[in-house]
């Protein structure tokens, strides 16, 4: 009788061990992706915007990008051409599974055309709201909405800013 309850509370003790999930590696967390833009005409345009982010836990995720972008219109009176180029540090918050929100600090460096060219330093603090469709493994779609809460007469693109891209898991 001493013997069944002795192998009984060993099975209790055994039941009641938590099993933690196995550590993740650092390329585990990691993810890249980003943004390409492509538009051809009287308008030329092209954007590559690589970012790579961090997963630090299920909720939160950080990450750095840069940024270029070139610009050409020409048409029978006007012919000009353009490069933007810097960076971004990003933060993200997963609210559900589908929905998160975004906070952006982004640097760019433009042509300024007012007076005379020249090129003008932009910052930017981005925020708002995303959408992220899995695609399968740590893969997925992404489209934000984001407001620039320091918009001036240099920035590139107006309220509201609409960005779809993919992140692909490392």
């Amino acid at each position: 009788m001493g013997l069944l309850l002795y192998i009984s509370g060993i099975a209790q003790d055994s039941t009641m061990i938590r099993k933690h999930p196995p550590k993740k590696s650092i390329f585990e967390k990691l993810y890249t992706g980003g943004n390409l833009g492509l538009q051809f005409g009287t308008s030329t345009y092209i954007e590559v915007s690589p970012l790579v982010g961090y997963r630090i836990n299920d909720k939160i995720s950080a990450g750095v990008g840069m940024t270029y972008q070139y610009y050409h219109f020409k048409d029978r009176y006007y012919d000009m051409q353009t490069n933007v180029y810097g960076g971004k540090v990003f933060g993200r918050y997963m609210l559900t599974d589908y929905l998160f929100g975004h906070v952006e600090y982004e640097y760019l460096n433009l042509e300024a055309f007012d007076f005379y060219r020249r090129r003008v330093d932009v910052t930017s603090l981005l925020a708002g709201v995303g959408y992220m469709q899995r695609l399968g493994g740590n893969s997925a779609m992404v489209a934000t909405v984001l407001y620039n809460f320091t918009e001036s007469v240099y920035t590139p693109y107006s309220n509201p800013i609409i960005r779809v891209g993919f992140n692909i898991g490392l």
